[in-house]
């Protein structure tokens, strides 16, 4: 059962149907997909194989549904340069029906080899679609492809590439620009993309950079902007982009989005030695001594965001470990070596765990206090995206392709 005192909040669920997927870790932005049944085979001899289509350029963004129609980013390389790209499909038959070139880019910046030049993953809402570059820039379109603005003019110095997606909010889109130095949170104006505001994180962390996408959070304290980065992790007003409070820690790259529940946010510190915490919301300025609940050493992912379930919370390992911990506690409940190196953030669906390495092996587990191995299928193709939703159906991207289970 979901915690009913803590609520992940998007402002535009009331425009949504119950089969849409429409941002990173779908429309609660925690990685669960209610009363949906998918099938365990996921393989490419499976019956429940409905299509499968070429996807043209390279990325590692997720699908983003919206009505039955699928949206993508890509980057498709020419030489030395790079044309970065939406796209849409049609998800009762995967074929591809428009490409549009959003932003050009003379030299290809360098990236780390798990990266992309197309990772950030889209959102989609009330007629636009968000499309996301980090440091090359972001832009908005109609559903029919129609780019309706972009703004290239918010550089910050990268470091592996781009890789946090935006957040959207009562009209403001807003993100981390966290690279080499003078890391800052900021917030566009979703209408025309101009900028609304713009803060520095708190924190002079020694290595700066990271990846994280912000979770937008409404409670009895207002609504808030949970934002891990280098060193801290910070809540931010979305009005104006002050901080409200913030923890501190000692971790870098931090990647995962984060999860709440039982009055708590739950999330990883990043490299070198990733560290799960649980910190109390709410409070003012630094609260680090009065508000970290506990701090697990182990199991913690650098990459995957993690799943609340109830009393459990699930997290898989970048080494492809799976966990699974008392949430309350930090007690871990079981802990079990699935296999292969994991980048993917895991859904929850049915009462099933869908976990993806990175060479395309996909298992199913029985989410619960034990560990429960289903199935244990092979795509054969890389993919480091993380599967989406929607119409009672299972979307994964590959390097290559995307495909449909149903």
């Amino acid at each position: 059962m979901r915690d009913p005192l803590v609520i992940v909040f998007c402002f535009f669920n009331f425009l949504l149907l119950a089969d849409d997927w429409p941002e990173f870790r779908g429309p609660n932005a925690q990685g669960y997909a209610e009363e949906v049944k998918l099938p365990t085979d996921i393989s490419t001899k499976s019956p429940h194989l409905r299509w499968k289509t070429p996807v043209p350029g390279s990325g590692w963004s997720s699908p983003v549904i919206l009505k039955s129609r699928i949206y993508l980013t890509s980057a498709i390389e020419e030489g030395q340069a790079i044309t970065l790209n939406a796209l849409c499909f049609d998800a009762n038959n995967g074929k591809q029906l428009w490409k549009t070139a959003v932003i050009n880019v003379a030299k290809a910046p360098r990236m780390h080899r798990k990266n992309s030049q197309a990772s950030p993953t889209p959102i989609v809402t009330n007629g636009r679609l968000y499309v996301h570059f980090g440091h090359m820039g972001t832009a908005c379109l109609d559903l029919n492809g129609k780019i309706i603005w972009k703004n290239e003019a918010v550089k910050y110095s990268p470091v592996h590439g781009n890789g946090g997606t935006p957040a959207l909010l009562a009209g403001k889109l807003i993100f981390s620009c966290d690279g080499a130095k003078n890391p800052f949170v900021i917030a566009l104006n979703a209408r025309d993309g101009s900028q609304v505001w713009k803060v520095n994180r708190s924190v002079n962390a020694k290595k700066k950079f990271s990846f994280c996408t912000p979770l937008i959070l409404k409670g009895t304290g207002g609504t808030q902007i949970l934002l891990p980065g280098s060193d801290m992790i910070g809540a931010y007003d979305p009005n104006n982009g002050k901080e409200i409070w913030r923890v501190t820690y000692d971790g870098y790259s931090v990647v995962p989005r984060p999860v709440v529940g039982h009055g708590m946010v739950f999330f990883s510190t990043g490299f070198d030695r990733a560290k799960a915490m649980a910190v109390k919301l709410g409070g003012k300025g630094d609260v680090t001594k009065t508000h970290i609940k506990w701090v697990l050493p182990k199991g913690a992912p650098h990459t995957p965001s993690m799943i609340l379930d109830g009393d459990e919370l699930y997290m898989i390992s970048d080494g492809g470990i799976a966990t699974c911990v008392d949430a309350k506690s930090g007690k871990a409940v079981w802990s079990e070596r699935l296999g292969g190196n994991c980048s993917a953030s895991p859904i929850l669906a049915d009462g099933k765990l869908y976990v993806i390495n990175e060479s395309g092996m996909v298992y199913v587990l029985d989410a619960g206090e034990k560990f429960n191995l289903l199935s244990k299928n092979n795509l054969n193709e890389r993919t480091l995206a993380s599967p989406a939703v929607a119409d009672g159906a299972l979307f994964i991207r590959t390097d290559k392709n995307l495909f449909k289970f149903q």
